[in-house]
């Protein structure tokens, strides 16, 4: 059960917590698709719709996997305008042209030009926020999840009696690798990935400071691990790509062009004070067209600087940094210099 949101979907942090500290709300439809005999949802090619928003790093998430694990003919999907008003995320209206694959009306419900249509449409007392990912069942007309971390887990292996090789044989999770997959999930995401989200909007100074102090702290562990990993394979763990690599991706890559600045996330940038992690980030995006092809950030900074009056009451989209990520030979002036 979600706790309860704040008064208004723009405000946070709700404006009567004395503490300042960003609380994030459960996930509440927590079905899974599952292979096994009898399951409620089970893996059929076309039956399965996901929204997403090109701007959320947990809906990148599975956009990310959808096309690592080859299910683009599997897994329809549709993303929402890059901004979120009063009423939540929005779809685009036919006569907008914006940049992604995929951002359109709603296809499956053509009268609903909100994603909170589609919550209310299977909850008429649904209190929670509106979020993407929604991984939504068109035969049933349910909504299935809308846990990013979960839905990943459902691409990694229920679809694979319906794949080809040499998708079917791709693990994201393998067995030897989960201690350490979970072990830096844990402090990964409260500190790292939560914790851009827990610096920026944080209404005092003091929660403000706690959080912005543990996510350094935190990329001081992930550039030291990188560094050292970086003798083995360009990858968080073992010499392939798996899960830990796709949920510090979709938060790394928004780091220089939107956390720095919107987050106030400024101790250090990637680009000049990371190198492993800018190597690491840059191998992913480059060389493996899940990660760059599902990118995009036109909407990724108006989302944020435009959408999020609480903190940026103008609305104003910074230029930089320029480019939004470096080319993989190149270097901002000052890391060249210094080598």
């Amino acid at each position: 059960m979600a706790t309860s949101a704040p008064s208004k979907i723009t405000d946070w942090v709700d404006p009567k917590d004395k503490s300042g500290e960003f609380k994030r709300q459960q996930s509440v439809f927590r079905n899974f698709i599952s292979r096994e005999p009898g399951a409620e949802f089970p893996p059929e090619k076309g039956r399965y719709h996901l929204y997403v928003s090109y701007a959320c790093p947990w809906a990148h998430r599975t956009l990310i996997t959808r096309k690592l694990k080859g299910l683009e003919d599997f897994i329809s999907f549709t993303s929402v305008h890059w901004h979120m008003g009063e009423h939540g995320w929005r779809f685009p209206t036919p006569d907008e042209k914006l940049p992604g694959e995929n951002t359109t009306p709603d296809p499956l419900h053509s009268d609903f030009t909100h994603l909170r249509q589609i919550y209310f449409s299977n909850d008429p007392d649904y209190a929670g926020r509106f979020t993407v990912p929604t991984l939504y069942d068109k035969k049933t007309k349910k909504i299935v999840s809308n846990e990013s971390s979960e839905i990943i887990r459902m691409f990694y292996y229920e679809f694979d009696d319906l794949l080809p090789e040499p998708y079917k044989s791709l693990d994201l999770y393998p067995a030897t690798l989960r201690p350490q997959i979970d072990e830096s999930n844990e402090w990964i995401y409260n500190d790292v990935n939560n914790g851009v989200y827990k610096s920026g909007f944080a209404t005092t100074q003091e929660a403000y400071e706690k959080a912005v102090t543990t996510l350094f702290s935190s990329l001081d562990r992930i550039e030291k691990h990188l560094a050292q990993q970086a003798a083995v394979s360009p990858f968080f763990f073992g010499t392939q790509v798996t899960e830990a690599d796709i949920r510090l991706f979709t938060t790394i890559v928004r780091f220089d062009p939107v956390y720095v600045q919107h987050f106030k996330c400024n101790i250090r940038d990637i680009r000049s004070g990371y190198p492993a992690i800018h190597r690491w980030l840059r191998a992913l995006y480059w060389d493996i067209p899940a990660f760059g092809e599902t990118t995009q950030f036109e909407h990724i900074k108006f989302h944020y600087t435009k959408s999020h009056k609480q903190i940026n009451q103008f609305a104003i989209t910074p230029v930089g940094p320029v480019p939004d990520i470096l080319p993989k030979d190149q270097e901002v002036n000052a890391v060249t210099v210094a080598r």
